[in-house]
């Protein structure tokens, strides 16, 4: 559409007449109230400007003052001790009383008394009565057998050997054989505890030499 064309649009005449025509009522409506004078009255009235401060903000407390130096007292002052004259009198003589201490009785001390030890007597062969002595085997004369028989006989509180043992052997068994036999049927004295018989039974030993006359 051209400016021509736009020109010759009757629409946008009446709006155009329509504007002015309302501002012509406006305007007598305004004259007739009397709020044209008003508004007059209102423009003429003085202006009143007035001035505002700017408020400021406090200033910042102030930091407080650094704390005073510690002052150091100084020494007291050396004051000399005063001189005191002290007077020595000589003691007066006095009397020495010799005292003679008299010790006390002593107690001679008394030894315990020594334990009693019993007095012990192992069984031995009775000389007083026959004892022969063990037969030599033939068998171990002709072979010439010798040596040394040790036995270990029980003796009871009679005197008589009711156990015998061959503790050490002369090296043949014959002849240790007839060093028990023999030597068992001796009669012995009993052992003895403090000059008394002993009633339980004691060993004895006893040792015979195989020897060839």
């Amino acid at each position: 559409m051209d400016y021509a064309q736009q020109q010759r649009d009757p629409t946008k005449h009446l709006v155009g007449l329509t504007v002015v025509a309302l501002f012509h009522v406006l305007l007598i409506y305004a004259m007739i109230t009397g709020l044209a004078r008003k508004a007059i009255d209102v423009i003429k009235k003085p202006i009143e400007t007035k001035l505002v401060e700017e408020i400021k903000p406090p200033p910042p407390p102030d930091a407080p003052p650094p704390p005073p130096p510690k002052m150091q007292q100084p020494p007291p002052p050396f004051i000399p001790p005063p001189e005191v004259n002290i007077a020595v009198t000589a003691p007066a003589e006095s009397t020495i009383t010799t005292v003679t201490k008299t010790a006390p009785p002593q107690v001679a001390a008394i030894a315990p008394a020594p334990a009693h030890v019993p007095v012990r007597v192992g069984p031995v062969i009775d000389a007083a009565h026959n004892c022969p002595k063990p037969e030599y085997p033939p068998a171990a004369r002709r072979a010439e057998e010798t040596g040394t028989t040790t036995i270990r006989f029980l003796v009871d509180a009679t005197g008589h050997a009711t156990k015998s043992e061959v503790v050490k052997t002369s090296g043949f068994r014959r002849l240790d054989e007839a060093a028990r036999v023999g030597l068992g049927q001796c009669q012995f004295k009993p052992g003895t505890v403090d000059g008394k018989v002993e009633a339980d039974p004691v060993w004895v030993s006893i040792q015979y030499v195989w020897k060839l006359e």
